[in-house]
């Protein structure tokens, strides 16, 4: 009698079935992995990924299966002999705006195929900022559907039926949204486990606890008449910690008052507190 504890493991990257009605399609397309943190990306420029995406870690952890990129390309549902994914601005104006019905056609294929829970995210400079945070709520999910902006911005309907969450790189205006869904891909990737070889150094960089990172340095110790802090040579860890610590919440507090205000709230801690957080 065979039981459960005979039965082997699955394998967190095995293929998933799925049928389709043109067998060409298995030829032209990575195979879909079951289990997987998935990014599905919708854009009019799909050849530009998977980009930066493809190399170093997040490259290697893409080919080992440790997250998968479906790409999407906005022009095949477009309208019409010319496939036009875009229409005028209701009410004039300059540029033109992305269409709710095109739009919702891929985000229906795209959903169709996402499985379990991931959120769409839409792309636009009038979003809430990335942060640390959001990055660690998308890693521990099942993977995200990216929605890439052009032109002038999508149709709030679509945003709305869709309940997409706006979220933006920057105080600043890009032609697209396709580096912005990159970094955000980038970023949450590197928290799946298995994808860094050191966890520590996710625990210890910068956000990690609120704060901006303590600076970094490295042989040789005497480098164009600069000195390494001399406290970390000593090999006294705790002083090592202590030093770091006051580094970050120094620079956290000189660079982004807004991270120190919120870093103070949260720990019960005076913003404007007149002492010294410079390490010895």
């Amino acid at each position: 009698m065979t039981t459960a504890a005979d039965k082997p493991m699955r394998a967190a990257g095995r293929k998933a079935i799925r049928l389709s009605l043109t067998p060409s399609d298995l030829l032209s397309e990575p195979p879909e992995l079951a289990g997987i943190w998935t990014a599905q990306v919708i854009t009019l420029l799909p050849q530009a990924f998977p980009g930066i995406l493809g190399e170093s870690l997040t490259g290697r952890a893409l080919q080992e299966g440790l997250w998968q990129l479906q790409t999407y390309n906005l022009r095949d549902f477009g309208e019409g002999r010319h496939l036009n994914v875009d229409d005028t601005p209701a009410g004039g104006g300059a540029g033109m705006v992305i269409r709710p019905d095109v739009m919702a056609r891929a985000l229906n294929v795209a959903r169709g195929r996402m499985r379990g829970d991931a959120p769409i995210i839409y792309l636009t400079p009038r979003g809430r900022p990335m942060t640390q945070g959001l990055m660690r709520e998308l890693a521990a999910g099942d993977g995200v559907t990216l929605v890439c902006g052009r032109f002038e911005g999508l149709d709030q309907r679509a945003i709305e039926q869709f309940g997409m969450i706006e979220v933006s790189l920057g105080d600043f205006v890009m032609t697209g949204g396709e580096i912005a869904a990159q970094a955000l891909i980038d970023a949450t990737v590197r928290l799946i486990p298995r994808v860094l070889g050191n966890q520590e150094s996710i625990e210890e960089e910068s956000f990690s606890d609120g704060l901006l990172e303590h600076h970094q340095y490295t042989k040789p110790a005497l480098w164009q008449g600069h000195d390494i802090p001399e406290v970390l040579l000593s090999g006294h860890h705790a002083k090592i910690e202590a030093w770091r610590r006051a580094e970050a919440e120094r620079l956290t507090k000189e660079r982004r008052p807004d991270l120190w205000r919120a870093w103070c709230a949260q720990h019960g801690k005076d913003p404007d507190e007149d002492r010294e957080l410079s390490g010895a």
